[in-house]
């Protein structure tokens, strides 16, 4: 049972989406197992998306994510990679599949709402990141 990272990105913390998409998690039987909210700095986000270094999107990238605070999340439960990401949808809003966070809240590809590790050693790596072994909740709970 791998934990994985979700982030509500900026856009839909200023638009007051954290609620919904915490409830949408919790009613997909997922866990949250830690839980902040933050500003990240521009070394943080560079550091944090820095596969994307030297990409065309990578400078806007890390201009948004700086652009106001963010909720990270660590998400728990049987097979919580896979599901948040189904949950979440793809990249882009317009080709989701229905009922995803991103088709329905999302409103472009770069502001798609949510972020989420792909795989888990992504999953391990963007967990302690954000978070101390000591600020997510033991399985058990």
């Amino acid at each position: 049972m791998a934990n994985t990272l979700g982030i509500v990105k900026p856009d839909a913390v200023r638009r007051k989406l954290v609620g919904r998409i915490v409830e949408r998690i919790e009613r997909a039987g997922l866990i949250l197992r830690g839980m902040k909210v933050m500003k990240l700095t521009r070394e943080q986000a560079e550091k944090f998306y820095a596969v994307h270094e030297g990409k065309p999107f990578f400078k806007s990238l890390v201009e948004y994510m700086t652009s106001g605070p963010i909720v990270v999340m660590v998400i728990g439960g049987h097979g919580s990679i896979e599901r948040w990401r189904e949950l979440m949808g793809v990249t882009d809003p317009a080709k989701a599949k229905y009922n995803t966070i991103r088709r329905e809240f999302g409103t472009s590809i770069e502001k798609n709402v949510v972020h989420g590790s792909d795989c888990l050693e992504t999953a391990r790596r963007e967990v302690g990141f954000f978070f101390r072994e000591d600020e997510v909740l033991p399985k058990e709970i």
